[in-house]
């Protein structure tokens, strides 16, 4: 039976003034290269590029800052998109055979995309011939005519339809049949075959009523629909691909199935030409892959240049995927390492002008796009403001810090221009629209690590991800890293002429250099990194070159404790001899700690010389100024076998796994009431639980939340012994009137140790050693598995970084009154008085539901009404994807939000949060989604775009779907809704997810704790415990009356 505690009467109006004032959650803007991209656009007058995805998602995109996402009600692959040019419009077309017209509209001062109308071409039998099933009318090919009053739709039955923009409205024209084509076309090239479906649709350069269609058979016509005749016949026997014509219209040019293309020439006087002016196989004699598209684009400086992509050897190169650009002499085949998808070059549009001078080609690939400079010698690569490919190696972690200063800034950035001798310095020439987003106050640093050993640098300060700096650790080992350099190295005289370009590289010469770990301190410049065979590097910036050797480490966390046997990798060997380092951060140190396992925590203290690591077997306190050994700890339990297993000999511990699943399910069935879990597998958990919550108790009272019961967890559960987080802080341990530096480290089985550390003064560093003494060893009732520790001085504040304090970046903490510990585990949060360790305050998640704690930040959130008025809380992430805000020390619950779908279980482990209370999750393999938990702090696309479009009354209403992008943030509206209603219906939503008013906690200062992780075993239990428990609490549901949610039982 439920109990309730009353405080008050009703809420507290000033306390709910306040609070939204500091809280507030959006999801802003994603980060990073859409997730299966299958269609591209380009806007030559407004400059502005469209990404369509597998998913139904339009992107659209200008310069930096300028961002548009919208996302069609039906979820199906966008598979071609068309621009308007210059009126902001954008006609999409879907592989369920659907066409969408979206529209760019000015909304309260900024540019808002929206869909307009849909439309589906009727598949009436009589439509392409008389006895024509319905499939034929399925749209393969649309063309826009310049005066974008009227689009061309070839389908696979060889019709062509006229539908009017923007209308969407079949056109009066009479559709063009295959049986009026065929009346011209002579005897002897009939031979009772069909044409095939339409290919290709290419408007005359010179004369807009004039069209050329391709069938896929080969035969190509150029149609003249002002008078609906034939002008001429293009006699081809080859599959055809595509068409392009050149500049003038005297010529234009088709690819086929064979790899070849050939170049035709329009003669009036010579209506029916038999044969080409020239053909030609690139890369034959031998078959060749087909080229699926070629674009003809003449310049003024000299020949012509043809681009094409596929056409590759079958039998040597037909794994490739390449794009080759051809110039008189010249010819490079610019070599991906995913497959093309489309590409575009940007050029001269205007009439007037003879000639189209390519300035740049634009190829967007499966996993990045690339920009070559066709205006360069060498055509070198643009680098990318945006679209970055993330996942150019698989992220392992991330690591964001706030507030960079300007001198590290600055080196990080010359360190990174000097990593790319290749990529030209002109500017990004996708620059259209306007950002209205003010400059970011400061710069914001993201790190990720990969499976490759590298670490990349982003600026996340703004709207765009853009890559600053690539770190790389493979060149300290012995690995096999250089065993493709001879096949992407090319002589002069090889042929074809490859030239890899792009980033992506989804291989990984060893899993063992992938990145775990990362600390970064902002103010010394100090990096510290470590990976999965235990190995732990400590760097310093560098602006100019170096070879130097590294001073080497080890560091035995069993401390000879018998009976273990490690049976996973081996660790990794390091280069003997002096190594050659790029400018920016070298390599000092090595410590490789051994078992070599993965480290799973590290922390960093710049001032005292330190660096803490942690692994599954134990934990070591490293000084890395006399390179000398403080501490090693093992944390091994006698049955904890698993954790001397590496990644490939987990077998035998599948059954004991499989095992305690099936225990706790049991458990949990019998343990009373379940979080309710609605509809599954689709999320809607927390709506579930606020009614039932209303439901319990009277409504115009305050009551405040039960904190219930915890799932005791056995002493001998396997990985007992990992290390989940680590830190460092100047506090009272030993007695209430010395404070000193303190190490502390908390286990998967609850246990957190506490080590008081004697480090000598600046005077004497030289000379003393650190050393460390155990001060306290705590083991958490219900061993939990220990997520964060932090230290908050006498008011309550969290303790200041390194330096901050020295450099008067911050206030110095209250050392008079008692400092507190709190201590965040996986089902409870608890603050400890220091030095007693007496508990003063908790608040309790529960297990038995399924709530677990995955990450945690202190965060400072301040006040979008006062700079002057903040306050410090705790976030947290649970694994059903809601975040939680409590107040820090008195841990009140302030706010709870829906994030992340419970079933993306890797996006919740790559979440990380920032101090300012933002936050990064992946949502794709190469996206991140960026959200925003204060009402002060929120980076959204905010642009504009001048758009010239003639009038016409029929686009203004007749709205029949929604799917909003306002800020970077997807939004679903029905048919018949409007903008406002749609609007309205979101700040319901948000209204009912916030929780009640609860009294104000304390101020204090911010830091962010340890906020990465991997998916763990309980993660998958987890998961896959849902489906039953939401059949039960579905029916429970059902049976009573579902009301606004009110108030939350956490």
């Amino acid at each position: 039976m439920m109990k309730f505690r009353f405080r008050r009467q009703g809420n507290d109006p000033q306390r709910e003034k306040i609070k939204q004032d500091l809280f507030a959650f959006n999801k802003t803007v994603e980060h990073g290269f859409p997730n299966q991209p299958s269609a591209l656009a380009y806007d030559p007058k407004l400059r502005l590029m469209a990404i369509g995805t597998k998913s139904g998602a339009v992107k659209i995109y200008g310069a930096p800052g300028v961002e548009f996402t919208g996302l069609h009600k039906e979820t199906a692959t966008v598979t071609q998109m068309h621009f308007l040019p210059g009126q902001g419009r954008l006609l999409s077309l879907l592989d369920d055979n659907t066409l969408h017209l979206w529209e760019i509209n000015l909304r309260e001062g900024s540019s808002h995309l929206e869909e307009i109308r849909s439309f589906i071409l009727p598949g009436r039998a009589s439509f392409e011939s008389a006895n024509a099933p319905t499939s034929v009318a399925r749209v393969t090919v649309i063309l826009l005519w310049t005066s974008c009053d009227m689009a061309c739709l070839g389908t696979e039955g060889g019709g062509v339809h006229f539908v009017e923009l923007p209308s969407l409205t079949l056109a009066d024209s009479k559709p063009l049949f295959q049986d009026e084509i065929m009346q011209s076309v002579p005897e002897e090239y009939k031979c009772g075959k069909t044409l095939g479906p339409v290919e290709s649709l290419q408007e005359h350069p010179q004369c807009p009523s004039k069209v050329l269609i391709g069938y896929s058979r080969g035969l190509v016509v150029l149609w003249d629909q002002s008078t609906r005749q034939v002008d001429n016949l293009f006699l081809g026997n080859l599959q055809l691909e595509s068409l392009g014509w050149e500049r003038s219209g005297k010529t234009f040019v088709s690819s086929h199935s064979d790899g070849g293309y050939m170049v035709w020439a329009v003669n009036s006087n010579n209506p029916r030409a038999q044969q080409p002016v020239t053909s030609t196989i690139p890369y034959g004699p031998f078959p060749c892959k087909a080229i699926n598209k070629i674009q003809w684009r003449t310049s003024e400086s000299g020949s012509p240049l043809v681009l094409f992509s596929g056409g590759m050897p079958r039998a040597s190169y037909g794994d490739r995927h390449c794009v080759t650009v051809l110039q008189d002499k010249t010819q490079v085949t610019l070599d991906f390492t995913s497959r093309v998808i489309d590409f575009f070059t940007i050029h001269c549009t205007e009439s007037e002008k003879e000639y189209d001078d390519p300035s740049a080609l634009v190829v967007l690939l499966e996993e990045e796009l690339v920009v070559i400079d066709l205006q360069t010698t060498g055509w070198p690569t643009i680098p990318s403001p945006y679209l970055a490919p993330l996942h150019s190696s698989a992220i392992t972690c991330s690591y964001h810090i706030s507030n960079v200063p300007a001198k590290l800034w600055e080196r990080i950035v010359g360190a990174g221009q000097q990593q790319n001798p290749l990529q030209t310095h002109v500017k990004w020439p996708v620059n259209g629209g306007k950002s209205l987003s003010p400059e970011p106050r400061q710069k914001g640093l993201l790190l990720t690590g990969h499976e490759d050993g590298t670490v990349r640098f982003w600026d996340a300060s703004g709207v765009s991800l853009k890559p600053l700096y690539k770190l790389s650790t493979a060149n300290i080992f012995q690995t096999d890293c250089d065993h493709n350099d001879s096949l992407t190295q090319q002589g002069e005289d090889e042929w074809p002429p490859f030239r890899k370009v792009g980033c992506f590289d989804p291989y990984s010469d060893d899993p063992r250099l992938g990145i775990q770990k990362i600390a970064l301190c902002k103010y010394s410049g100090k990096l510290v990194v470590a990976g999965t065979a235990g190995q732990v590097l400590v760097m310093d910036p560098n602006d100019e070159k170096s070879d130097h050797m590294i001073n080497m480490a080890t560091l035995d966390l069993l401390q000879d404790r018998e009976g273990f046997t490690w049976k996973g990798h081996d660790r990794l060997t390091p280069n003997n001899g002096p190594i050659s380092f790029q400018p920016g951060f070298q390599p000092s140190i090595l410590v490789q700690c051994m078992p070599p396992a993965a480290v799973t925590a590290v922390t960093l203290h710049p001032e005292w010389n330190l660096v803490a690591f942690g692994t599954s077997h134990g934990f070591g306190l490293f000084d890395y100024h006399r390179r000398n050994p403080v501490l090693a700890r093992c944390t091994l339990h006698p049955n904890d076998s698993l954790a001397m297993e590496g990644p490939l000999s987990r077998v035998k511990s599948l059954k004991k796994s499989l095992r305690q699943s099936f225990r706790r399910i049991r458990k949990s069935r019998v343990s009373g009431k379940k979080r309710p879990v609605v509809n599954s597998p689709a999320s809607k958990v927390q709506e579930a639980n606020a009614q039932l919550a209303e439901q319990a108790g009277p409504h115009d009272v305050e009551v405040a939340p039960v904190q219930r019961r915890i799932e005791p967890r056995s002493a001998d559960d396997s990985l007992s012994g990992v290390v989940r987080c680590l830190c460092f802080a100047d506090t009272y341990l030993r007695d209430g009137t010395h404070h000193g530096p303190t190490m502390w480290a908390g286990t998967n089985s609850g246990s957190v140790f506490a080590y008081a550390l004697e480090v000598p003064s600046l005077e004497k560093f030289s000379e003393q050693c650190v050393e460390a003494v155990l001060g306290k060893e705590i083991q958490l009732m219900h061993r939990a598995p220990v997520v964060s520790i932090a230290v908050l001085d006498g008011r309550g504040n969290p303790l200041p970084e390194p330096y901050e304090v020295s450099r008067d970046l911050a206030k110095a903490p209250d050392m008079q009154g008692s400092h507190s510990v709190l201590i965040a585990s996986e089902e409870q949060f608890k603050v400890f008085t220091l030095p007693k360790v007496s508990a003063k305050t908790k608040f309790k998640l529960t297990a038995h539901e399924g709530c677990r704690v995955r990450k945690v930040a202190l965060v400072h959130f301040t006040s979008v009404s006062s700079e002057d008025y903040s306050e410090n809380c705790l976030v947290c992430l649970t694994n059903l994807g809601d975040i939680h805000v409590f107040s820090v020390p008195g841990l009140r619950p302030q706010m709870r939000y829906d994030c992340i779908r419970k079933e993306d279980i890797s996006g919740i482990a790559s979440c990380v949060f920032t101090k300012a209370g933002e936050g990064f999750y992946l949502i794709s393999p190469s996206e991140f989604e960026r959200f925003s938990l204060s009402a002060r702090v929120i980076t959204e696309p905010l642009c504009t775009v001048e758009i010239n479009r003639p009038h016409d009354s029929t686009a203004v209403s007749n709205s029949t779907s929604g799917s909003l992008q306002a800020n970077g943030t997807r939004k679903m509206q029905s048919e018949s809704s409007s903008l406002e209603e749609a609007e309205g219906v979101f700040e319901e939503i948000q209204t009912a997810l916030s929780s009640p008013a609860l009294d104000s906690p304390n101020s204090s200062a911010d830091i962010t704790l340890d906020t990465t992780a991997d998916i763990t075993v309980e993660d998958v239990k987890d998961f896959l415990v849902a489906t039953e428990e939401a059949e039960r609490n579905l029916k429970n549901m059902s049976e009573e009356d579902p009301r606004s949610p009110g108030i939350l039982i956490n």
